[in-house]
C-alpha cells in the first residue's frame, strides 16, 4: 500500500465526524456514573419545601418541611401573626425518639415526614418502622404503641376490572328505611323488606334468580321512606385471564393463577332500575329507551323530597352520557342532562358534577364549546342556567363548591397567552359566571393550599427549569402576607445538574403549539453530536410532560449514557382544546407521531448537537404500545425501541381505558392501531420487556406480539421476567435499557455483565 493512499485514508479518517470514539466501550464505571445521578443530587435542593403544607383545622396556623443543608426541618407558621418559626426543638425531639428505638437520629434526619398535633398542640404524633410516636412539646418524652391502621394494598390498573366474586343469592346484612321502620335485603336473588318492629316481611320482588338477581349495594330509600330504588342484574361474560408463575419463592414447583379481567367487546353486567312503592308493595316499570345499552350506571340518588331519583347512565361506546331522572309517582323516565359528542365523552378525565343540596341545580363538566368548563343546570327543566365558565381555555379541576355563598373553586390552565398552556391556576368563580377572581399569577405551574376556613392560602409555583417559590397569600384580596421559602438551587447546579429545556414547535397544522423538553448529560458539549431518545407515554387520558421542577427523573440516568433524551406532549393527549383531545379517537396509533416528529425537526435545526438521524424511544403500558407503534408506523424516522409491559393490542387490554378512547363496538380501526396486526412491518430493532405476573395489561399482549414477528422472519429482543408486575423491576431493566441503546444508537460495546458481580 503506497503512502499517498495511507495519506489519504488518514485525512478521511480525520475529517470525519464521530460522536463517540472509535471502537468505544461502554465501561460499568459509566453504568455505576449514570445509576448513581439520584445520590448525586439527593439533598442539592436548599429551601424547597417537600410536600403539601398542612393547615390546623379552625386554626389560622399550618406547617411544612423543607429541605435545609444535611437535611430536613419542620417550620409552624401564624398566617395572622405573620410569624414563622420552627415546629419543635428537633435536637430534642431526635434525641427522645433514638433513645426510645435504640436507634440514632439526627435533628436534620428525623425518621418521618409528616406529624399531627396532638393534645391541643402540646403534643405531636409521628409513625414510622410500624410505630406511632407520642411525644410531648415540653419535656419532649416520648412513649410508643404499634401501629395497626390497614395499609392499602392497591395496584394499578387491578381495581377497574376486578370483579368481587361473592354470594348473590342472600345478603348477609340489611339496609334500614330513614325513619327506621324498615329493613331492606336480598334473599334467593329477590328483594324483601321487614318491619323493624314485627315479623311481617315483604317480598317487593318475584322475578329474581342466578342469571337476573337484585344487587344488595345497590339498594337506596326513599327519604321519606315509602318507596324503594335498586338495580336488577343480568350477569355479563366473566372472563378470566390466567399467569403461571414460574419461581414461586415459597416453593419450587410454578403455581396457577387467574383473576377476573374485562376486555373490550365482551358482554358486560346489564343493569335494570327498579323501583318499588314499599307501602303498596307494588313495582312501578322503568322505561329503558333512554338507556338501552349502558356500559355503566352509577347511583340511585333520591332527591329531597322523595319525589323522584337519579342515576347516571353511560353508554357503550362512550358517545352519549346521561343523567337521568326517574318519578317516583308513575316511573317515567327523562334525561336532565344529555351529552352527545361526535367522538367521545371523556368521562375518564372530564367528568365532574355537583348536585346542591336542594336539589334543583346540577353543576357539569362539559366539553361541548370545544373547551372544559363548567355548566349550570336547572334540574326541573333539565335546562342550562348559565355557562359558568367560558373562553379558550380549559377548567382543570373543581376543588371545592361553597352553596352557600355559590362559589366554585377550581385549577384552570391555558388562559395566559404568554404562559405554557399546561400550567395550572387557581381561581374562584359565582354560580351564575360572574366575579371571577385569580388567586395566582406568576409564569409557572402552581400548587395552591388554603386554610380550612379560605382565609388563607400557600401558593408554591415553579417551572421545570426553575426553582420553587413559596408564598403565602391572603384570599381576599390576593395580597402577599410573607414569602415562606425560594429553593436554591446553586449547589444542584454545582452538581453538575443540567436544567432541563423547554422547547416549543408547530404541530402537524402549523398552528398549534406542541411543547416538550429537553435533558442532556451532566458532561453535556454542545461542539458534539448527540443521539436522541425520546420517552413516550400517549395516553388520552392526561398531558404527561413534567411542569413543575424538575431535579430528578429516569430521563437524566439514560441521558448520563451519552443521549438527549426528551419527553413531548403530541396531539392525542389530554387537558387542551377538544379538537387537540380528539385526534386519539379510536386512533391509538398516532399517538402525536405526526407533532413529535416536527418537534424533533425543529430542535434539530435550533441545534447542531441534537442528531435526529439517530432517534429511539421508549415507554411502558400504553407507552410500550407507542414505542413499539413509532418502529412499526413511522419506521423512517425511528430506528430503536424498548417497549415494557405494553398494551399492543387493545382488544386484549382493559375495557375501560380502550372503550374510552376507541370506542365500541370493536372495528377495524382496533386492527388498525394494533402492533400485533402490524408487527410484519418492523424495520428497526426492538427490545419486548414483560412481566410475567402483570395484572394491570395481559402479558399475553406482548406475547402475541412476539409470535407475529416471528411468523414474519423478524429480529427482535425479548426478555420475560419471572415474577414481575406491571411496574419496573429496578437496575435490571433499566441496565438492559441503557445496553440496548448503546449497542443500537451509538454502535458501543457494552460490559460483558456475567464477568461484573458488582452490578
Amino acid at each position: 500500500m503506497n503512502s499517498n493512499y495511507l495519506r489519504f485514508l488518514l485525512i478521511l479518517f480525520l475529517a470525519t465526524p464521530f460522536t463517540h470514539t472509535l471502537f468505544a466501550q461502554a465501561t460499568v464505571e459509566d453504568y455505576k456514573n449514570a445509576q448513581e445521578l439520584w445520590e448525586k443530587f439527593d439533598g442539592k435542593v436548599i429551601n424547597n419545601i417537600t410536600g403539601n403544607p398542612e393547615w390546623l383545622e379552625d386554626e389560622p396556623i399550618f406547617w411544612y418541611r423543607k429541605t435545609i443543608e444535611g437535611g430536613h426541618e419542620f417550620i409552624r407558621v401564624n398566617a395572622e401573626e405573620s410569624e414563622k418559626r420552627p415546629a419543635f426543638d428537633h435536637a430534642r425531639l431526635a434525641s427522645s425518639l433514638s433513645e426510645i428505638t435504640e436507634e440514632s437520629y439526627t435533628a436534620k434526619e428525623l425518621p418521618f415526614n409528616s406529624f399531627e398535633y396532638k393534645n391541643n398542640g402540646q403534643s405531636i404524633e409521628v409513625s414510622f418502622d410500624d410505630t406511632i410516636f407520642t411525644c410531648t412539646l415540653d419535656q419532649y418524652e416520648c412513649e410508643g404503641r404499634e401501629d395497626t391502621s390497614e395499609r392499602p394494598n392497591w395496584q394499578w390498573g387491578v381495581w377497574d376490572h376486578e370483579r368481587e366474586e361473592v354470594d348473590l343469592s342472600a345478603s348477609d346484612s340489611s339496609i334500614t328505611s330513614p325513619n327506621k321502620k324498615w329493613e331492606a335485603y336480598i334473599q334467593n336473588y329477590n328483594l324483601v323488606v321487614k318491619r323493624t318492629d314485627s315479623d311481617e316481611v315483604l317480598h317487593l320482588s318475584q322475578d329474581g334468580s342466578e342469571n337476573n338477581y337484585y344487587n344488595f349495594n345497590s339498594i337506596s330509600w326513599s327519604p321519606d321512606s315509602e318507596k324503594l330504588a335498586v338495580y336488577r342484574v343480568i350477569p355479563g361474560y366473566v372472563r378470566k385471564v390466567h399467569y403461571v408463575e414460574s419461581s414461586p419463592e415459597s416453593q419450587l414447583q410454578p403455581k396457577h393463577l387467574s383473576r377476573t379481567y374485562v376486555k373490550p367487546g365482551d358482554v358486560l353486567d346489564k343493569e335494570q332500575p327498579v323501583l318499588f312503592n314499599v307501602e303498596q308493595g307494588k313495582q312501578l316499570h322503568i322505561d329503558s329507551s333512554l338507556f338501552p345499552n349502558a356500559f355503566s350506571q352509577t347511583g340511585l340518588r333520591w332527591r329531597e323530597d322523595g319525589e323522584a331519583f337519579t342515576f347516571e347512565y353511560n353508554e357503550r361506546g362512550h358517545q352519549r352520557y346521561r343523567i337521568i331522572e326517574v318519578d317516583a309517582g308513575n316511573g317515567e323516565a327523562r334525561a336532565i342532562i344529555n351529552e352527545e359528542p361526535e367522538t367521545f365523552f371523556s368521562y375518564a378525565t372530564s367528568l365532574f358534577r355537583h348536585y346542591t343540596e336542594d336539589g334543583e341545580e346540577i353543576i357539569w363538566m362539559s366539553e361541548r364549546d370545544g373547551w372544559r368548563h363548567l355548566y349550570l343546570y336547572d334540574t326541573a327543566t333539565g335546562e342550562v342556567k348559565t355557562q359558568i365558565t367560558e373562553g379558550e381555555w380549559v377548567v382543570r379541576e373543581v376543588e371545592y363548591v361553597d352553596e352557600e355563598n355559590r362559589q366554585i373553586w377550581f385549577q384552570a390552565s391555558g388562559m395566559d397567552e404568554d404562559q405554557d398552556p399546561y400550567y395550572i391556576h387557581y381561581f374562584r368563580v359565582n354560580f351564575d359566571g360572574s366575579n371571577l377572581t385569580r388567586f395566582t399569577k406568576a409564569n409557572g405551574n402552581h400548587d395552591v393550599v388554603f386554610s380550612s376556613d379560605r382565609e388563607y392560602y400557600v401558593d408554591t409555583w415553579s417551572q421545570v427549569d426553575k426553582a420553587p417559590i413559596s408564598e403565602l397569600r391572603k384570599t381576599s384580596d390576593q395580597s402577599l402576607v410573607m414569602k415562606l421559602e425560594e429553593a436554591d438551587i446553586s449547589p444542584l447546579v454545582e452538581a453538575g445538574w443540567q436544567a432541563p429545556e423547554q422547547f416549543v414547535a408547530k404541530g402537524r397544522d402549523g398552528e398549534t403549539d406542541i411543547y416538550g423538553i429537553i435533558i442532556k448529560p451532566t458532561a453535556f458539549d454542545p461542539n458534539k453530536e448527540y443521539p436522541v431518545i425520546e420517552y413516550i407515554y400517549a395516553g388520552p387520558h392526561d398531558n404527561f410532560v413534567p411542569k413543575s421542577f424538575l431535579p430528578f427523573s429516569h430521563m437524566m440516568r439514560l441521558a448520563e449514557m451519552g443521549f438527549i433524551v426528551v419527553q413531548i406532549d403530541g396531539m392525542g393527549t389530554s387537558n387542551r382544546s377538544k379538537a387537540f383531545h380528539d385526534v386519539a379517537w379510536r386512533n391509538l396509533k398516532d399517538a402525536g407521531f405526526p407533532d413529535r416528529i416536527l418537534w424533533h425537526e425543529a430542535v434539530a435545526e435550533e441545534y447542531s448537537w441534537y442528531d435526529n438521524s439517530k432517534v429511539g424511544i421508549y415507554g411502558r403500558s400504553a407507552g410500550g404500545q407507542s414505542s413499539l407503534g413509532a418502529l412499526l408506523f413511522h419506521p423512517e424516522y425511528y430506528h430503536v425501541a424498548v417497549s415494557s409491559v405494553g398494551c399492543h393490542d387493545n382488544r386484549m387490554d382493559k375495557i375501560w381505558w380502550n372503550e374510552q378512547w376507541m370506542g365500541w363496538p370493536i372495528g377495524p380501526h382496533y386492527a388498525a392501531s394494533s402492533n400485533v396486526e402490524n408487527a410484519h412491518k418492523l424495520q428497526g430493532n426492538v427490545l419486548l420487556i414483560v412481566g410475567e405476573l402483570d395484572t394491570n395489561v395481559d402479558p399475553s399482549s406482548t406475547y402475541q406480539v412476539a409470535d407475529a414477528l416471528i411468523k414474519a422472519n423478524k429480529d427482535f429482543d425479548f426478555l420475560a421476567i419471572p415474577g414481575a408486575g406491571h411496574g419496573s423491576v429496578g437496575e435490571y431493566e433499566e441496565r438492559k435499557r441503557f445496553d440496548y441503546f448503546l449497542q443500537h444508537l451509538k454502535d458501543v460495546d457494552t460490559p460483558n455483565w456475567n464477568q461484573h458481580s458488582e452490578m
